[in-house]
């Protein structure tokens, strides 16, 4: 497969949206990348079953650099929980890391597509609704927030996430601020990115490159025009967020959180 100029744009349009997207909603655009990926590299001749893993690990790849440029913003900003960060992340890390060396080569995603689309759908429909979590209900403890990271690290590897689809609605849930919700998020996207990145490249090693470019599961072209696409426009959405009303910034991840699920759907269906 070439590198012609059409792909080269079609990836870099890819990653302006998925750099915007993590700025403004700590989504590392995982969940949108995949799709897109998975259809480019189908149109250029990759069969079905490597252009799905080949899109669940590149995108994932490309977090690990978008969710530097979306942390840093978020941080100037003040909307980041270290706190939580630094408690949740060795769960992550233990949670990609399982996934990526291990469950991403033997897993089949239709029932976990299935799943994710019911309680995703479910967190949408309850922030849509503006039911609010009780007053005294917080984040809990040391131990509680790295379980918690574990099954986020875990699950978003399988898909190729950043974490935010879950992240987000658990901290809300607790009553941590949305804007802290959605910068803590981009913080803990790293963690997730790398320990599920080496997972993949584990659990690929050896095998023959599907592509010109790719080595086992990862694509490199596309790793590198969407992460420099990406990075670019994660403070732009960063900014955005912190203009945004509090109250349209919930709404616009809750409908975001609506396509996903429908988007999990329609592949669980297609599958």
């Amino acid at each position: 497969m070439d590198l012609g100029v059409t792909l080269v744009a079609e990836l870099l349009a890819l990653g302006v949206v998925a750099g915007f997207l993590a700025g403004l909603l700590g989504v590392g655009g995982g969940m949108m990348m995949v799709p897109v990926m998975t259809l480019l590299l189908s149109q250029r001749g990759v069969p079905a079953g490597p252009a799905v893993k080949m899109a669940i690990a590149t995108s994932m790849a490309t977090i690990m650099f978008t969710s530097i440029a979306s942390v840093r913003a978020h941080h100037k900003l003040g909307n980041v929980r270290w706190d939580i960060a630094r408690r949740m992340a060795p769960g992550l890390v233990a949670g990609g890391l399982i996934a990526g060396a291990g469950a991403f080569a033997v897993i089949k995603g239709q029932a976990l597509a299935l799943l994710f689309a019911v309680f995703i759908g479910y967190m949408a429909l309850q922030m849509l609704v503006g039911r609010q979590p009780k007053p005294s209900r917080q984040m809990p403890g040391a131990a509680g927030q790295a379980a918690v990271g574990g099954g986020i690290g875990f699950l978003s590897a399988l898909v190729g996430a950043g974490g935010a689809f879950m992240s987000v609605p658990f901290m809300t849930w607790c009553n941590v601020a949305p804007r802290q919700a959605v910068g803590t998020s981009a913080a803990l996207g790293f963690p997730i990115a790398l320990a599920s990145t080496a997972g993949y490249v584990i659990s690929g090693w050896g095998l023959p490159g599907a592509v010109p470019g790719a080595v086992g599961y990862l694509y490199l072209p596309a790793l590198a025009l969407v992460s420099m696409a990406s990075m670019s426009l994660a403070p732009v959405g960063a900014r955005t967020a912190q203009r945004l009303n509090l109250a349209t910034l919930k709404r616009l991840f809750a409908f975001l959180l609506l396509a996903l699920a429908a988007s999990m759907l329609h592949r669980a269906w297609a599958a």
